[in-house]
């Protein structure tokens, strides 16, 4: 059963609807009488907003957004191993020569190495089609979707201290026609592999991948929660973002589940259509039971918070979940202090056009790129309008302390465009 995060406790969100009560700071004679006056009065809640104070938390504002690096093409996937090097997927869109680089303190390079990313040269092991990308440790796992060439899709983990090949794991049984695999994310606690498949933005699922067995599962087939919301849209450059198909009509391929994380227990699952207003959640342990019936998985599906569009999600250690929020070129986020029923904004910037891969890096702050991803040839009737650079950015997120400081933005973001 789907659980609609904007009747969570309405009466309580409409008296506080004040920055300052966003901002963890009220007085306490006004909360008493607040709350005398809400819970007695017979009449309705009036629309009632404590005093703000837009100068009492002084904005970070964007001179904390460090450009960390230049992709050679835009990205599709990030990670970051612990000796600070990144790794990017080079987003099929793009048509890049590589599908993997590395970049370390001599530049961009194929990664793991020239021959897996040369179709031809004899490798047994080719990457055709990688999106996501994700680490443990010194192990790099690539997710394949195989769209490029029409190649299995598969999981190709490599030992970067080892220098090999780690594993292989086909994911035939799992995927269908539309499937084109795109984040993953890895279990901390149990040797399980969960996998996001947008698909048409129909026929969405997620793919759970038992790593002691090589099998592969997939759940929540078409259900709400990973199917594209068909009244959003995305307008960057003046213009709904849209590809056209082979027989000439228009679509928006991509839209379906996307952003993926697990929280730092691993206890929750939390996913969502890229082009969608809902953020849902699912206990990791009913994706683990391979037995489990879809309809009780089904109602197990919780809708909890308020999204952007985005691609990517990251949550810290106090449960804070950021968003990759591509309508508004930002990082934005949703935060416990108001019982994530408000998106706030992180950073705004121009320079972030389709921002993603949001991650933690090794040195605690919040590392993403911006891959233009709408202005690649799909979009744009076989026109590639992107242009160099692609960036690499990082930007300290909020303190870990309770009442700190809180960005100086609005308080509220435009809402995703919904079709008439």
């Amino acid at each position: 059963m789907l659980i609609n995060w904007k009747s969570r406790i309405p009466g309580v969100r409409k008296l506080f609807d004040g920055s300052v009560w966003r901002g963890g700071f009220l007085p306490v004679p006004l909360v008493s009488l607040a709350l005398l006056f809400f819970f007695v009065h017979p009449c309705p809640a009036p629309d009632f907003k404590v005093p703000s104070f837009p100068n009492f938390f002084k904005g970070r504002g964007n001179e904390t957004l460090q450009e960390v690096g230049r992709a050679p093409t835009g990205p599709g996937g990030l990670c970051q191993l612990p000796n600070g090097d990144y790794i990017i997927s080079c987003h099929q869109f793009f048509g890049h020569q590589y599908r993997v680089m590395r970049k370390s303190r001599d530049g961009w390079e194929p990664f793991p190495n020239l021959e897996m990313n040369t179709p031809g040269k004899g490798h047994p092991v080719e990457l055709d089609s990688v999106l996501g990308v994700v680490n443990n440790g010194n192990v790099v796992w690539m997710l394949d979707n195989g769209r490029r060439s029409g190649k299995q899709p598969k999981l190709v983990a490599w030992d970067t201290k080892k220098d090999c090949l780690h594993r292989i794991i086909l994911l035939n049984p799992s995927v269908r026609e539309t499937s084109i695999l795109k984040n993953l994310v890895l279990d901390p606690n149990y040797p399980f592999i969960y996998i996001s498949d947008p698909a048409d933005g129909v026929e969405s699922a997620i793919i759970v991948v038992n790593l002691d067995t090589g099998l592969s599962r997939r759940v929540l087939d078409g259900h709400t929660s990973v199917r594209s919301d068909p009244a959003v849209s995305i307008i960057l450059d003046g213009k709904t973002v849209e590809a056209r198909r082979a027989d000439g009509k228009l679509a928006k391929p991509l839209s379906g589940v996307s952003p993926f994380a697990l929280d730092r227990k691993g206890e929750w699952l939390y996913y969502g259509p890229r082009n969608s207003t809902t953020l849902h959640r699912i206990k990791t342990e009913l994706l683990r039971l391979p037995n489990l019936p879809p309809s009780t998985l089904n109602a197990n599906v919780k809708g909890f918070c308020p999204k952007p569009v985005c691609d990517s999600i990251a949550i810290d250690s106090k449960d804070r979940i950021y968003f990759s929020d591509i309508g508004n070129s930002a990082v934005t986020y949703v935060t416990p202090d108001d019982d994530y029923l408000e998106i706030h904004p992180l950073v705004m910037d121009p320079r972030m056009v389709w921002p993603g891969g949001l991650l933690f890096g090794t040195d605690g702050q919040l590392h993403f790129f911006c891959n233009q991803l709408n202005r690649a040839p799909i979009f744009n009737g076989g026109r590639n309008q992107t242009s160099s650079p692609y960036y690499l950015f990082k930007i300290r997120p909020l303190p870990t302390k309770r009442f700190k400081r809180l960005p100086d933005f609005p308080t509220k973001l435009p809402q995703p465009l919904k079709n008439q």
